[in-house]
């Protein structure tokens, strides 16, 4: 196969940014002036942001209301995206080795479009992509297809030049279902899933560099 488009998830594939939610509790509750509990991250895994409010009011004794501790909280990891997080290893040189042999690539992702776009365009690889799309933007997760649907057509190739190049397993999963061909890019936030992954997966690559360009 000549790959012709790429299809990037963005969050644990190309930015090595799944790493934040194991510490965002902790960050949360020492910018309180407060000690965390050992564990928090197990604590917090289950949760969504409107329980995890109500977790800290309960056992922090936090007294502002859930509004404003999600408020707080999506203004840590906005700083994230916006300041600290990188490309996972060598991800810069594989976009450039795509670019150099004409593959034609955009970004498919659950992340909200401004803080992708911030992360981008501080490291410097927005030109990369032809185009984002969102989860948000289609009304659906990556439990439906429609997402990877609407990055083909933006791409303008076909399924049979094009991969999807994704570390959840739902999404790989998803994206097999709708008959995409996917790479399976490791992330330690996944590593309970690796044997689902690389059953799912017509790739597994534990970095780009793994992966081998094909002219035919």
């Amino acid at each position: 196969m000549k790959l012709k488009g790429a299809i990037f998830d963005f969050d644990g594939t190309l930015l090595d940014s799944m790493k934040i939610w194991l510490t965002l509790g902790e960050k949360y509750i020492i910018s309180k002036g407060l000690t965390p509990i050992s564990g928090l991250y197990e604590e917090l895994k289950p949760l969504s942001l409107v329980e995890a409010a109500q977790y800290f009011q309960k056992e922090y004794g936090i007294q502002s209301n859930e509004e404003t501790i999600i408020s707080e909280i999506n203004t840590l990891i906005e700083n994230e995206y916006r300041n600290t997080l990188l490309l996972k290893q060598s991800a810069e040189a594989f976009l450039e080795k795509l670019k150099r042999a004409k593959v034609k690539m955009c970004i498919a992702t659950a992340m909200e479009r401004p803080l992708v776009e911030a992360a981008l365009s501080r490291l410097k690889i927005a030109d990369y992509f032809c185009g984002i799309i969102t989860c948000g933007e289609t009304g659906l997760g990556k439990d439906s297809p429609e997402i990877f649907r609407q990055a083909l057509d933006l791409l303008h190739t076909s399924k049979d030049d094009t991969v999807v190049f994704e570390d959840a397993l739902h999404a790989i999963e998803t994206a097999k279902s709708a008959g995409f061909l996917v790479a399976a890019v490791y992330d330690e936030s996944a590593k309970r899933d690796q044997a689902k992954i690389k059953a799912a997966a017509d790739w597994h690559l534990n970095s780009f560099d793994e992966w081998e360009m094909k002219e035919s």
